[in-house]
């Protein structure tokens, strides 16, 4: 059995999962002041979310990466943007977990990014805990939340925990493996460590029995299948339900599971070192430009200088500095394990998608580049940057931020988004980490496809289609449609073609 923990916190903005994973790595010992993330003051800002943008409006718009050990396990935790703006990256950190936390408001229920993201985990089997948040606030009946997820997920729901009465009843969080209620103390009604076993106000009690009896009780093989989720009450900013929020994840998470690639699936307990880059991320250290790309480790024992090939390139790498993170600080790895999380700094060599491995014979699958939704044209503001744009969109297109397209005729090069927010993203960090001042225009094309075929056959369409054809930043060719007719349009009078709205990175 291995020791590692690998995995993501899911929900729908706002539910409260950036307060949650602070009060997590409080628990881990990892932190030892948690930021509420509407504090003033640097020293106040939520430790997970440190880019200017994200600071500014108390969201997370970029995936990071935490480690932290607790009782010889060793937990990474990835935090992925909440915003549906942002559903491309966090669908590729997803790819690089083995369980999910998914948390939910006890007064909104399941709003639709947690569905969208659920559906994802799903695609994968991806096992769930699901955390009932903010339940020390008025909100819905608790068999209203577990129905709910029940019916609209298809899961089987098993509850461990019960709150003691809701908003201004609230007493407490009943724990049903120990049968301890952990109780509200002082002024803020916050968990301070004070649990006991008195007995239950009777409506309470008559809830409890009907919970415990109801729902299915907890099967270990049914939730790693995905089939069966846990369900825990708590409050994440007044600490109830974090504490065994953790243990749940030592105890029942599946240790680092077998990864799917070209040649059947790839078992951790394989010898060769062997591991796929999920995401890049430039500029986290604005004093240097520097380019991390975050490496999830699927098979072998990674130790500091070994050699490894990247499937993009094929020439082998030696990795002399990979480093784990906790948020934006970082420390230098000496060895890893599957399951773990490595930063590796590099230049531009390794790209989102790419594989990792001593002999470059291993491929893996399933991290796609999704067609965007949203198409606007660069506007510099000032001409002479020209060079700098370039390095810049090709930068945060590796990125996975944006997508870039090179038109064939026309000099305005085109950014493709799955989201508003990403645009605004976009300009800010041009502005802050690449001193490109630019503005976006409205493009007349509405989505993008990716087109593949033989060459004769394609070179015709090209002679036709010359105006609406751009490549990518690999160079493949881009069908820029105005409309979803046109796309139908186009696959229609060229069957020999495939009109593609993903592509494998």
């Amino acid at each position: 059995m291995s020791n590692r923990r690998t995995f993501a916190i899911v929900s729908h903005p706002d539910a409260g999962k950036t307060t949650l994973t602070e009060k997590l790595l409080l628990q881990g010992g990892a932190i030892h002041l948690a930021g509420q993330v509407k504090a003033r003051g640097a020293a106040r800002r939520a430790r997970s979310d440190w880019m200017k943008i994200e600071q500014q409006r108390g969201i997370s718009v970029t995936s990071s990466v935490m480690t932290f050990e607790r009782d010889g396990i060793t937990f990474n935790l990835l935090d992925t943007p909440g915003h549906e703006d942002f559903s491309e990256d966090t669908y590729r950190t997803l790819t690089a977990v083995d369980s999910a936390i998914m948390v939910i408001d006890a007064a909104k229920g399941i709003e639709p990014q947690t569905r969208k993201l659920f559906e994802v985990c799903r695609l994968r089997s991806v096992p769930i805990i699901t955390f009932v948040n903010k339940v020390d606030r008025e909100g819905r009946s608790p068999f209203d939340t577990l129905d709910e997820v029940a019916d609209a997920l298809a899961l089987d729901v098993c509850p461990m925990a019960w709150p003691v009465g809701l908003g201004g009843e609230f007493q407490g969080v009943l724990d049903f493996a120990t049968g301890e209620i952990a109780r509200p103390e002082g002024d803020s009604r916050e968990f301070l460590g004070l649990r006991d076993k008195e007995p239950l106000p009777a409506n309470i009690a008559d809830e409890v029995e009907l919970a415990q009896g109801g729902y299915p009780s907890f099967d270990l093989e049914a939730y790693q299948n995905g089939d069966l989720t846990p369900v825990y009450f708590g409050s994440a900013l007044k600490n109830f339900g974090v504490a065994e929020l953790i243990n749940a994840i030592a105890a029942f998470a599946p240790p680092p599971r077998p990864q799917p690639s070209s040649a059947g699936t790839i078992d951790p307990s394989n010898k060769e070192v062997t591991g796929f880059i999920f995401k890049v991320q430039a500029n986290m250290d604005p004093m240097h430009r520097d380019r991390i790309a975050f490496m999830r480790l699927v098979s072998g024992t990674f130790k500091r200088g070994m050699k490894l090939t990247p499937s993009g390139s094929g020439k082998p790498v030696a990795i002399h500095s990979p480093i784990l993170f906790f948020a934006q600080d970082r420390e230098i790895a000496d060895t890893a394990e599957p399951g773990d999380i490595i930063g590796i700094p590099n230049h531009g060599t390794l790209r989102v998608g790419d594989t990792l491995s001593e002999t470059n014979k291993v491929r893996f699958t399933g991290l796609p580049n999704f067609a965007p939704e949203i198409l606007r044209r660069v506007q510099l503001k000032d001409p002479t940057k020209t060079k700098q744009l370039r390095k810049a969109l090709d930068d945060l297109s590796e990125e996975g931020v944006i997508q870039v397209f090179y038109p064939e005729i026309g000099a305005q090069w085109i950014v493709g988004v799955v989201g508003q927010l990403q645009l605004e993203v976009l300009i800010s960090r041009l502005e802050a980490e690449y001193k490109v001042e630019a503005m976006l225009e409205a493009s007349p094309f509405d989505t993008a496809r990716w087109v593949k075929g033989a060459e004769a056959a394609l070179k015709t369409f090209a002679d036709f289609n010359m105006s609406n054809l751009a490549k990518d930043r690999d160079g493949d060719p881009v069908f820029l449609a105005r409309s979803a007719w046109d796309v139908s349009y186009q696959q229609e009078k060229n069957p020999d073609l495939v009109f593609s709205a993903t592509k494998e990175r």
